[in-house]
């Protein structure tokens, strides 16, 4: 008995070194792109980890000298990840719902024919759509070319799926005792299903934030006009053709990743609590 308790610890304590150094070894670029950010130019390729001299010019720089402005790619981010998140919940949500609680012709065929869209890459149908977005009149430097954006991201398969996976958990005496009370499938999607929704809520508003936060393909061929350009463009606007700026660049990657951990910091109690529940087989 003493043996095996033993063997657990060793375990225990084995998979724990396991997780620190995974934690170090991910942490490492994100330090090394805060050091960067603080050294000068002529510092950037010596072998130092930290920077000899703290130097702030590279905030300096990207807060007041780059166009568009720094003000202009952090509200074009938001503006589109806000709105690209809504969409997921609403649509997500609603599709989740009918695929695991409606009954209706082709249900199951049409919810693995969503699945499959996830091993089509965007890079494979990006000359259809953008021929076809280009007819819509939707690529130009308008604001209508916002529109194209969120028609592109307004749902994603791996959001349905998640929902649908959730719903199926929660009991069904729940919609029974709704149903006998006189309540509808969209009360009882309203009033039952989404206030028992919170962790898988905030999971894809997670998941659906970072992705539309951090994306470059799609604004890259659709944001035509400079003051529409996102937070990965200002990024790559460092980075030229026989020179890369890197102190301006690592600086703007550093505020640009600050939301995303800020989030992850506040929410991380709601996925963990998803994950669990995924767990238990109700």
């Amino acid at each position: 008995m003493e043996g095996r308790q033993l063997k657990i610890k060793i375990g225990k304590f084995l998979l724990l070194g396991a997780l620190i150094s995974y934690s170090l070894v991910s942490f490492i670029p994100f330090f090394w792109s805060i050091s960067t950010s603080f050294k000068t130019e002529s510092e950037v390729f010596l072998n130092h980890l930290l920077p000899q001299h703290l130097n702030t010019d590279a905030y300096v720089h990207i807060a007041t000298k780059i166009t568009p402005t720094l003000y202009t790619l952090f509200f074009n981010s938001l503006f589109i990840a806000v709105v690209v998140v809504i969409l997921h919940l609403i649509l997500g949500s609603t599709a989740g719902y009918a695929f695991a609680r409606l009954r209706f012709p082709g249900r199951d065929i049409l919810f693995y024919m969503v699945l499959a869209t996830m091993m089509i890459p965007d890079q494979l149908r990006v000359v259809p759509v953008y021929i076809l977005l280009v007819k819509m009149g939707l690529i130009s430097a308008h604001p209508s070319n916002y529109l194209a954006i969120f028609l592109l991201k307004a749902v994603g398969a791996l959001d349905i799926f998640l929902f649908r996976q959730y719903f199926l958990n929660i009991p069904k005496e729940l919609e029974d005792a709704a149903r006998i009370d006189g309540a509808g499938p969209i009360q009882m999607f309203t009033k039952i299903m989404l206030p028992n929704a919170l962790p898988i809520i905030a999971t894809v508003s997670i998941l659906t934030f970072q992705g539309s936060w951090n994306d470059l393909f799609w604004p890259s061929i659709i944001l035509q006009a400079p003051n529409h350009w996102t937070l990965p463009f200002g990024i790559l606007e460092f980075q030229g053709q026989f020179q890369t700026d890197w102190p301006p660049m690592m600086a703007l990657v550093v505020l640009s990743t600050l939301p995303i951990l800020l989030i992850y910091l506040f929410a991380q109690k709601f996925i963990i609590n998803m994950q669990l529940g995924s767990a238990v087989k109700q």
